[in-house]
C-alpha cells in the first residue's frame, strides 16, 4: 500500500451564471471547506481559465483546478500559453486537469472529428510532453509561476489512458466508471472492477506510487431520505452492486458519519485521498468533510 496522505476535497464547478453568482459559488466552496474548486470543460459550461481567475479573485486558500480539460480541442502550444498565464494571475494555486475527451456530440458541434480512444490519447500524451518540454525550459515565456507548471491530473478509466498518468501524472483521478461510445451513459464501476483499476496503476507506478495522489470522482451523494432512488438514477448497477446500491465506490450514501466512514475505507482498501463531487452535491458533501476534520 503506498503511504496513506490526508483527505482532499474538491468541488467541480459547471452550471454557468452571471459574474456575482459564480463568485459566490467559489466562495462558500472555500467556506465550506473544500480544497479544491475545479471547472469543469463542456461546451455549455463556463470557459475554463477565465472561470478560474475570477475563482482566484474572490477565494484565498482553494487551489483551482481544470477538471478536466477536453484535451483534443486544444493546440498543445497554445495551451500551454493559457496554462501559464492562468497560473501567473492566479498566484500558483492551479492544478493542470487533463482528459481525452469522451462526449462525441461536442466533437461534432464543434466541427471537429472525433478520433478513436487510442488516438485522442495520443492527442493527450502530445499535449502532456510538448506541455513538459515547453514549461522545463528555463527561456519559454510567459512562465507559469510554479516551477515546471502545474502539477498534472489525468483522468479517465482505461488502460491507454492509466498508462499515460501512472507515467506523467502528479495526480491520477478515476472516474468511477466508463462512458459509452457516444459518452452519454456511465457505467458505473464496481468494488471489484474499482480495485481491478487500482491495482493495474498501482503496478505501473512502481516506485512512483507514493509520489502520486489517487483521486476519485464521486458520481452521487444520497442522504438517508432519498436512498432509496439509488437504483433509479444509476442504471445498469454493476453487478456486485445490484443488491447494495451503495456498493460503487462513487456513490456516497447515509449520514455525514456513515459517508465519512465510507471515505476512510475507501482510503484504506484502495489507497483514494482527494475526492472530488459534483457541484449538486456540494452543500451535501459539506458536513462530510466537516466530520472528517
Amino acid at each position: 500500500m503506498p503511504l496513506q496522505r490526508p483527505f482532499r476535497f474538491g468541488v467541480n464547478m459547471f452550471v454557468p451564471g452571471s459574474r456575482r453568482e459564480w463568485s459566490a459559488k467559489c466562495r462558500r466552496a472555500e467556506e465550506l471547506g473544500f480544497d479544491v474548486v475545479g471547472v469543469a470543460d463542456h461546451l455549455e459550461f463556463s470557459a475554463p481559465f477565465p472561470a478560474m481567475v475570477l475563482a482566484a479573485e474572490m477565494t484565498e486558500r482553494v487551489r483551482l483546478s481544470t477538471f478536466v480539460l477536453n484535451t483534443p480541442f486544444y493546440n498543445p502550444v497554445l495551451l500551454a500559453r493559457d496554462v501559464a498565464s492562468t497560473d501567473q494571475f492566479i498566484d500558483g494555486r492551479m492544478e493542470l486537469g487533463l482528459g481525452a475527451g469522451y462526449v462525441k456530440a461536442e466533437f461534432d458541434t464543434a466541427g471537429i472529428p472525433f478520433p478513436s480512444g487510442g488516438r485522442r490519447v495520443e492527442q493527450l500524451e502530445q499535449t502532456v510532453t510538448t506541455l513538459r518540454r515547453l514549461f522545463e525550459d528555463t527561456e519559454y515565456q510567459p512562465r507559469p509561476a510554479q516551477p515546471s507548471g502545474p502539477p498534472l491530473l489525468i483522468g479517465g478509466w482505461g488502460d491507454r489512458l492509466l498508462r499515460l498518468a501512472a507515467a506523467h501524472a502528479d495526480i491520477i483521478a478515476l472516474t468511477g466508471g466508463w462512458a459509452n461510445t457516444t459518452g452519454d451513459v456511465l457505467q458505473l464501476a464496481g468494488a471489484a472492477q474499482t480495485e481491478e483499476r487500482v491495482a493495474y496503476v498501482r503496478g505501473l507506478l512502481g516506485d512512483r506510487a507514493d509520489a502520486v495522489e489517487l483521486n476519485l470522482m464521486v458520481q452521487q451523494v444520497i442522504p438517508p431520505a432519498e436512498r432509496t432512488a439509488v437504483p433509479d438514477r444509476f442504471e445498469p448497477l454493476p453487478p456486485d452492486a445490484e443488491r447494495s446500491p451503495e456498493e460503487p465506490p462513487s456513490v456516497l450514501t447515509g449520514t455525514p458519519a456513515d459517508m465519512a466512514q465510507q471515505l476512510k475505507e475507501r482510503r484504506e482498501r484502495y489507497g483514494f485521498t482527494y475526492f472530488t463531487v459534483m457541484e449538486y452535491n456540494m452543500e451535501n458533501f459539506a458536513p462530510v468533510i466537516a466530520a472528517l476534520r
